[in-house]
């Protein structure tokens, strides 16, 4: 895929388009819904398929007040993107010279001098242009004056309930630490990405090692406690079953700011330090917990782990005994 920075950077003989516009954070299950329709679409009449989007959530400038946090950086944006089938992507600056384009110069400029659009797509409730002055039914009228035609895409609702897929909802899936709910409005797993880092190596003591990732994610990061997953080591190739803890390691308080750790289940001495991971979250096991003993936090850990093992369908190895696992329960530092 593609990445433009600016409308300025596609050549001139990069040919028709069919652009889909939006916010797009997350990539959750409805966008993936609008590029396959531009895949269609473009397919129909040997179009290219572009996504046009921003570097930062428009009312971060306009509104910053009502601003929500973002689900993913732009940067892990992109990379959801790029697995969703698409030609290129168009990262539009969104600063007050962008906000104070008019709806018509922003269509002229961007849509029909920079991407020669055939097709447009966007939601029902989208706007652009100064003040919100565009529409989809101004786009339509602008369509037919530049020879394209515009798509309104309905909202998508996930299959067995009543309300519609968006990123609002992810965040307070993810803010009550449902990541299954969570991943079936996202499409894919919840997830967060980052090159493994040294910490505190408690974890490590007591037998039980760790990943830590940094603690400034890319992402925004489930509630505290304890889950099942998956750590996909991006440097080797290599898939592990996870049993993973978010917190600040309440029963020792050392821990200033809320961690990402991950145990890799049946892979004792694995070296990740350095290695470019993700953590996958599929189940949340429980909230974080601050045990009164070593003991105690031991027994926590291996009754977490054997729980993670049953969810994931890991078999216990012959004559490992089943307390085997990853200190998660008081989210340790490897």
């Amino acid at each position: 895929m593609i990445v433009f920075r600016d409308p300025a950077d596609i050549p001139a003989d990069f040919g028709r388009t069919v652009a889909a516009i939006g916010k797009f954070d997350g990539v959750h299950s409805g966008h993936r819904a609008v590029f396959r329709r531009a895949q269609q679409d473009a397919a129909r009449i040997g179009a290219k398929t572009v996504a046009v989007t921003f570097d930062r959530n428009p009312l971060s400038v306009l509104r910053p007040d009502r601003c929500p946090d973002d689900l993913v950086s732009v940067e892990r944006k992109i990379d959801l993107l790029s697995g969703c089938g698409l030609d290129a992507v168009l990262v539009l600056t969104f600063d007050e010279q962008l906000a104070s384009r008019t709806a018509e110069d922003f269509a002229t400029s961007i849509l029909v001098d920079a991407l020669h659009v055939a097709t447009v797509l966007v939601g029902r409730d989208f706007r652009f242009g100064r003040g919100g002055s565009g529409t989809p039914a101004l786009l339509s009228e602008l369509g037919r004056d530049h020879d394209f035609t515009v798509d309104v895409i309905e909202d998508v609702f996930l299959e067995g309930t009543d309300r519609r897929v968006s990123s609002s909802w992810a965040r307070e899936l993810l803010a009550a630490g449902d990541v299954t709910l969570a991943g079936a409005v996202l499409g894919r797993p919840v997830s967060v990405r980052g090159e493994v880092v040294h910490g505190l190596k408690r974890g490590r003591e007591l037998g039980f090692p760790t990943a830590n990732l940094p603690t400034l994610l890319d992402e925004m990061v489930p509630a505290d406690g304890v889950y099942a997953g998956r750590l996909v080591d991006h440097t080797t190739g290599v898939t592990h079953p996870a049993a993973i803890s978010v917190g600040t390691n309440p029963t020792f308080d050392d821990v200033p700011e809320r961690q990402v750790e991950a145990h890799a289940i049946d892979s004792p001495g694995l070296d990740l330090y350095g290695h470019d991971v993700t953590v996958e979250f599929t189940h949340r096991l429980r909230g974080m917990t601050a045990f009164d003993s070593m003991d105690a936090l031991v027994e926590g850990i291996a009754s977490d782990v054997a729980q993670a093992r049953s969810l994931l369908g890991v078999p216990q190895p012959a004559g490992v005994p089943a307390a085997g696992g990853a200190e998660v329960a008081d989210s340790p530092a490897s």
